[in-house]
């Protein structure tokens, strides 16, 4: 038998992050993966880009509060910078004025530096975009691409320089509670721990059932990408990722090619998310409706998971019948850039220590991530 402090389940970028910042505190921490490998379902599939107007407010709260650590992260956490230049467009179709009016404001008042594009701006930047179906857009210049694997490895790298034990091939399946606290049962061992950190994605409410807790309403949602070659005229070399502000397209570029999604969220069952035909037709008609490009061939796809609770912004808090089981899920496809803040939100909050104060400071409150909030429970 296994006692930690802190059991985790779920070892993608939640789950380790928030592991890295209790190890940090001096807690025992042992995290539980259910596949050979982390991330294996979200965190590995994300072409993450951080961005500081991307999401619900929170989410944009808790990206501008992970700036600093992406910007200058603990030393040896990654060889190379986890950050790179990319900037994004948003654009708008007629009628979204008030949209992109809303992200220039709110992306000024975090901090970022976003600017006001016209269709003529948009299409000298993005030469193969079809701007007769945009009106207006803003290009946030600092927003960067992610190195996900990097980051996530680095989390995981230094967790176990600071004790911490990673599990692999530990489905979880029996969670008791005890007089001190937990027992859980997961790939043939058992580990007890006073506190259990839910951070098991798409398979959240599942844990909690298992725990007796009850569930939140998380529902998986499948996205896609897809590769597609350029034609030997077009050279996309430093382009801005570009996505409409109606989240129905976007693409960037990717050593020499364009990495392209519909931002499809399709509700789904938790399992090993494959592309499917129809997602990717759509993907290809999209772009070809957005762009002057001719898609004949598509190159390879994937898919993955992201989770939603029913008002699209996570749960960072602990269950409010149950003691000691703490809710870490719902990222939805914010899990990446908002990873360092998320991380230690939840390690200070399971602690018994409250908002940190700089995050306190630009807005982020309890209310705002808790379990008890109006609109959680019900179907997404």
């Amino acid at each position: 038998m296994k006692t930690s402090d802190i059991l985790i389940i779920g070892g993608g970028i939640a789950g380790m992050s928030a592991a890295y910042f209790l190890a940090k505190r001096g807690k025992s921490v042992t995290v539980l993966e259910r596949e050979d490998q982390p991330g294996y379902h979200s965190t590995g599939r994300s072409a993450a880009l951080y961005s500081e107007t991307y999401g619900p407010k929170i989410i944009r709260k808790m990206s501008t509060a992970s700036r600093d650590f992406f910007l200058t992260p603990p030393d040896g956490l990654t060889e190379n910078p986890i950050l790179t230049p990319r900037g994004v467009i948003l654009t708008g179709a007629p009628g979204d004025e008030g949209a992109i009016d809303e992200v220039l404001t709110d992306g000024r008042a975090n901090g970022a530096n976003v600017v006001a594009l016209t269709p003529e701006d948009i299409k000298k930047l993005i030469p193969i975009l079809n701007t007769d179906l945009i009106t207006c857009g803003a290009l946030e210049t600092d927003a960067m691409d992610i190195d996900v694997h990097a980051l996530h490895w680095g989390f995981i790298r230094h967790f176990k320089k600071l004790g911490g034990n990673l599990v692999v091939n530990a489905d979880v399946n029996a969670i008791a509670k005890t007089a001190t606290g937990w027992q859980v049962t997961a790939g043939g061992e058992t580990y007890n721990a006073a506190i259990i950190v839910n951070a098991s994605g798409a398979w959240a409410d599942e844990i909690a059932q298992k725990a007796g807790a009850k569930p939140l309403g998380i529902t998986p949602k499948r996205r896609t990408a897809v590769m597609v070659d350029l034609p030997s005229d077009v050279n996309a070399h430093g382009w801005h990722m570009v996505s409409d502000i109606g989240e129905g397209l976007y693409f960037k570029e990717d050593a020499g090619r364009l990495l392209v999604s519909p931002s499809d969220a399709t509700p789904t069952v938790p399992h090993d998310v494959q592309p499917e035909e129809l997602d990717i037709a759509i993907t290809i008609d999209r772009l070809m409706t957005a762009t002057t490009l001719k898609i004949n061939r598509p190159g390879e796809a994937w898919a993955g998971l992201r989770s939603f609770f029913a008002d699209g912004d996570p749960v960072s808090a602990f269950d409010p019948d149950v003691d000691g089981f703490y809710w870490l899920a719902g990222q939805g496809g914010y899990g990446i850039q908002t990873a360092p803040a998320m991380g230690e939100y939840a390690a200070s909050l399971i602690c018994g220590d409250g908002v940190p104060d700089r995050m306190a400071k630009i807005g982020v409150t309890q209310d705002a991530l808790a379990a008890t909030r109006p609109g959680l429970g019900k179907p997404a």
